[in-house]
């Protein structure tokens, strides 16, 4: 069985490939139903907003031994019935309740209640009261952000690689990235926290970090391309996406497994908090991002550029060379066959010369050169002087 090493150098040298860019057209419908699953999600159950968005008081316990959930919520109900009351916990010892909006006097008294039902002294029940203009505030300036980041992000791609259609692929696999993380969120009903907006941005390096690296060797294979009629540039862009696929698995898989640590530890047994919030946020969005720089970015890029005229042209170019090479080929091994079934030796000039190629591209069987040597070596001298020691032609020896 080989190993994942020789798998990898099999890839890069091209003795193996895998067709990315020749299955576009599947990796973008998985993508559109990924892309519709995820708004739909959105747009259904919505993002489980925190407290720091949606404005309300927070009540945090610690040192306590109880932590059931219904405790806290029969302490808010009792002072403000039909409120809404959610309970956390954070880790074994601590636990958060958050509601809505509430006056100072129901604050106090609901503090002393859940001191009471949770064992524990008024001192160690905190409060505290997040107006909803500072979530607002937060939001817009990350749009904004956003917003510049990419603006930015497609200049610097587009002046770096020389063309806009790689930065216009680049975003475009960056923006599937950012809705699938959300839809995921919206999926599982995590709370959007601040750390999760940080988490949302991290993610925007790492997807570019690995679109990029795959887009370097795109360019470097596809330099003076329509000089070439090895092959057209979608092939040459499916043997970057292949030369680079060990590298992304093993950055993928480097970065994935502390971020699963992480989540894991966040989510079972530290409880809720900033953790899981922007743990889910890398795993979900790194794991997006090595796909998307796969199986979206590159094939876009393929579908953008495949379309420009002189590529065109190289491309018909580099079929017809491949069909002359067959035909010369199929002539070959008739021509091979024909003198063998014949007992003749000799082999057509084009099975041995290649044809007007040179013989690239065209293998001729090892039998029909033997077969030809041999059948020289037989024939007689016609005409002109008999070769030294032999008698020539109706002349007797004395």
């Amino acid at each position: 069985m080989p190993s994942f090493a020789a798998f990898g150098n099999d890839l890069y040298t091209g003795r193996r490939s895998i067709d990315f860019v020749g299955r576009r057209r599947t990796w973008y419908v998985i993508a559109a139903v990924a892309v519709g699953l995820s708004l739909l999600s959105l747009g259904l159950r919505g993002l489980n907003l925190g407290l720091e968005f949606r404005g309300g008081s927070e009540f945090r316990i610690t040192n306590t031994t109880v932590q059931s959930e219904d405790a806290g919520v029969n302490a808010v109900h009792a002072v403000v019935a039909g409120a809404q009351a959610r309970v956390s916990k954070l880790g074994s010892t601590s636990v958060r309740i958050e509601t809505d909006k509430l006056t100072s006097a129901q604050t106090d008294e609901i503090r002393t209640r859940i001191a009471s039902a949770y064992r524990v002294d008024v001192d160690q029940v905190s409060s505290n009261f997040v107006g909803p203009q500072w979530g607002q505030d937060v939001s817009q300036k990350a749009l904004t952000s956003l917003l510049v980041f990419l603006v930015a992000v497609a200049l610097v791609i587009a002046l770096y690689f020389r063309t806009w259609k790689m930065a216009v692929a680049a975003i475009i696999a960056l923006i599937h990235d950012l809705i699938l993380t959300v839809g995921i969120y919206a999926l599982i009903g995590f709370e959007v926290t601040p750390a999760s907006v940080i988490g949302f941005l991290t993610i925007l390096g790492y997807s570019l970090y690995d679109t990029v690296v795959v887009f370097d060797k795109v360019r470097e294979n596809t330099d003076h391309i329509t000089s070439t009629v090895k092959r057209n540039y979608a092939e040459a862009a499916n043997l970057a996406v292949n030369q680079t696929l060990v590298r992304s698995i093993n950055t993928s898989v480097v970065a994935l497994l502390p971020v699963a640590s992480i989540l894991f530890i966040g989510a079972f047994i530290l409880g809720a908090g900033s953790l899981k919030d922007i743990s889910l946020a890398l795993f979900v969005g790194i794991a997006a991002g090595t796909y998307s720089s796969i199986f979206i970015a590159t094939p876009l890029l393929a579908d953008l550029r495949g379309r420009e005229p002189e590529l065109v042209a190289q491309g018909e170019r580099v079929r017809r060379r491949r069909a002359e090479a067959a035909a010369a080929s199929a002539a070959t091994g008739t021509g091979a066959d024909e003198a063998a079934l014949a007992g003749v030796g000799a082999v057509t000039g084009s099975a041995s010369s290649g044809g007007d190629g040179g013989g690239d591209g065209v293998t001729v069987p090892a039998g029909a050169n033997a077969a030809k040597g041999q059948g020289q070596r037989q024939q007689p001298r016609r005409g002109g002087s008999a070769a030294p020691g032999r008698n020539r032609p109706g002349t007797r020896r004395h």
